[in-house]
């Protein structure tokens, strides 16, 4: 079950559109793998974090929005969150973990790629070079997972969480981002019963997702 709330934040001119085809494939990975009908080996999770170490040194001035519409909102009124550490997964350079630190005084920076992890110096007090499908996380131990604009592990999201633990899920361009899956998608692919609270902020979107009492 998914509630939207009413959109607060506007949506500014200049949205910046990622190129159409190379988005639409993209988000077709990002539905496949979040729905089982894609597999995640080493040598894709080798092939992104390649990838992603190339663009590193660019990434603020060339690829990063600039914008943090929809984890302010989400942070405003997804709320309450539970006590405990936040892992921040797809971190990059570390450009949001100063706000979500704020929020989340035990905030631990994972990202697949080491050139990503090194420009976040100084943002990110805690860096950790990790696949977030299969993360060096115990079973219930974190309290809250805060992924913007990440391919969806399902299971591993899952597993992690505390009983009463949250996905923070943001796409900063909505549904023109490449890695975009709406709330209710995401809802389906976690394990069990989720429940959301989503709206539309800024360029983006966000969702809460929580697990629904049996």
């Amino acid at each position: 079950m998914t509630t939207m709330l009413s959109r607060l934040w506007p949506s500014p001119g200049g949205k910046p559109l990622p190129p159409t085809g190379m988005a639409e494939v993209f988000r077709a990975f990002a539905r496949d793998l979040a729905a089982g009908r894609r597999s995640w080996d080493a040598d894709t999770a080798r092939f992104i974090a390649d990838q992603f170490d190339q663009l590193a040194g660019e990434w603020d001035t060339t690829r990063a929005t600039g914008r943090d519409d929809p984890l302010r909102d989400a942070l405003d009124r997804g709320g309450p969150f539970p006590d405990g550490p936040c892992l921040e997964l797809g971190s990059g350079t570390g450009l949001f973990t100063p706000l979500l630190g704020s929020a989340f005084p035990q905030m631990i920076s994972v990202d697949l790629s080491e050139q990503m992890l090194r420009q976040a110096a100084g943002r990110s007090p805690l860096r950790v070079r990790a696949d977030a499908g299969a993360l060096p996380v115990a079973d219930a131990r974190v309290a809250v997972i805060a992924a913007i604009d990440m391919l969806l592990f399902p299971a591993e999201s899952a597993r992690v969480l505390a009983p009463d633990g949250v996905l923070l899920w943001i796409n900063q361009l909505g549904e023109d981002g490449p890695l975009y899956l709406p709330a209710e998608e995401v809802a389906a692919a976690l394990p069990g019963p989720w429940q959301a609270v989503e709206a539309h902020a800024g360029w983006g979107s966000w969702a809460v997702l929580r697990r629904q009492a049996l």
